[in-house]
């Protein structure tokens, strides 16, 4: 029973038991009787009037709690025309308009964080309280490719990938990190206090681009320096060399003999030093790429052709595996030919290394396929020298699977494909093959 209707109760239950008393008082004497009766009925109605009035406050006091509960901070309690009753409703619809005021505050500011959040270039990944994400804006998604990520521990995805090395890293401190295919990135986590509580997130930054657009301008210098010291040292010391087979005459025959062929190894030697740095410098020397109309199936069937008897002697089965009907694309025909030819060898040398070892046959495959608006040029061979090596390292100088191998080839490899704008990768595909791969974007057919 409501605190109402226990004072109704009481004040009814309180006046019945007087009316039954002047009944019994002043039943003989009517005028009395009346008079009394009359105003115990005014005394009842004045206090059930006086409770309703008493009431009021807590009719207010519910009103404002359902106001709170559904959160409609916009509404106001109209005035009673009660001074005391006034002052609590003036309090009620003060704080209501400070919390509709900070309401609308708070949305603003969390629409703008959100938009914000949003058109960040940076990933940015927001973690519960149980460390499980909660929120990923539109570059995390891009960056990890994650597929239903709410609610789940990035150690979801396995503790060797970018998301498990996410999950390790320890607060406060950035690191470098490196994912299957090679690419690095910086990852940072923070924390906010949330209700009280301390919340974790990430923000992950890819670095590839900026710094093999670093690497490529230390090259640059350093091949250039070593070029300009190499050749100067080569030719004078060619020179002297020279010079020094005229004293062959000189010698007894048996000396000369043996004179003469130190200096030919030494000048042989010096050819071969001159001719070591010349490689490096045609990758820094590379001309800009002239684009013109080029069919790569076309390219792909010469390359094909060119190496079908070398491989055919080796053992080693080259085909197609796939040849979709694609648009013509603006290359340069010259430089994107021996990018390709280096592929195909750096294939063909893996494929007979790993045949010498294990005695089984080898294959290497070329696919062209249309997927979307893109079309995907693929070099597959069974030679799977990658090993430990993270794939990306392979595109930079002095690093190869190959022994006595300077990694030359892939530099230029990766220099005309990035003049080009062309992506690329060079990984295993987990069926004991390796496979590179380039994508042609739709913005580059003819």
């Amino acid at each position: 029973m409501t605190l109402r209707w226990r004072l109704g109760a009481y004040v009814l239950a309180l006046h019945v038991a007087m009316f039954g008393f002047t009944i019994w008082q002043y039943r003989e004497q009517v005028a009395a009787f009346i008079a009394i009766e009359l105003l115990l009925l005014a005394s009842l109605a004045l206090g059930m009037f006086l409770i309703r009035g008493a009431m009021r406050p807590l009719e207010y006091t519910a009103r404002f709690r359902d106001l709170l509960e559904d959160e409609d901070y916009a509404a106001r309690l109209v005035d009673s025309k009660v001074p005391e009753l006034d002052e609590l409703v003036h309090l009620f619809n003060t704080m209501l308009t400070n919390l509709y005021r900070e309401r609308l505050e708070l949305g603003e500011q969390r629409g703008f964080l959100d938009s914000l959040l949003q058109a960040t270039p940076s990933a940015v990944i927001v973690l519960d309280f149980e460390g499980k994400i909660s929120l990923m804006n539109a570059s995390a998604h891009t960056l990890l490719g994650l597929v239903d990520p709410k609610g789940k521990a990035l150690t979801y995805w396995g503790a060797s990938g970018l998301p498990g090395q996410l999950a390790t890293l320890p607060l406060g401190e950035s690191r470098l990190l490196t994912d299957a295919e090679g690419r690095r990135y910086r990852g940072q986590r923070g924390q906010f206090h949330d209700r009280g509580f301390s919340r974790h997130f990430l923000l992950v930054d890819e670095l590839t681009d900026e710094l093999e657009s670093s690497e490529r301008a230390t090259y640059d210098k350093l091949i250039r320096v070593l070029a300009h010291e190499v050749n100067n040292t080569v030719a004078a010391t060619g020179s002297v060399l020279d010079s020094l087979l005229f004293y062959q005459s000189q010698l007894d025959e048996r000396d000369g003999v043996d004179f003469s062929t130190a200096i030919v190894a030494v000048k042989r030697r010096n050819v071969s030093l001159g001719e070591f740095i010349e490689r490096f410098t045609r990758v820094v020397k590379m001309p800009r790429p002239e684009l013109r109309p080029t069919s790569l199936a076309d390219m792909m069937d010469d390359i094909l052709w060119l190496n079908r008897e070398q491989c055919k002697s080796r053992g080693i089965e080259i085909c197609w595996q796939r040849r979709d009907e694609v648009p013509p694309q603006r290359l340069d025909n010259h430089l994107m030919e021996q990018a390709l030819l280096n592929i195909v060898k750096n294939a063909v040398e893996a494929v007979e290394t790993t045949q010498a070892e294990s005695g089984e046959p080898g294959r290497i495959q070329f696919s062209l396929t249309q997927e979307g608006d893109k079309v995907r040029l693929a070099v597959i061979d069974s030679g799977n020298r990658l090993g430990e090596v993270p794939a990306r390292q392979l595109f930079t100088p002095f690093v190869s699977t190959k022994k006595g191998g300077q990694g030359i080839g892939l530099m230029f490899v990766r220099e005309v494909l990035t003049r080009h704008g062309f992506p690329y990768r060079l990984a295993a595909n987990g069926a004991g093959e390796t496979v590179f791969e380039i994508w042609f974007p739709a913005a580059k057919h003819v």
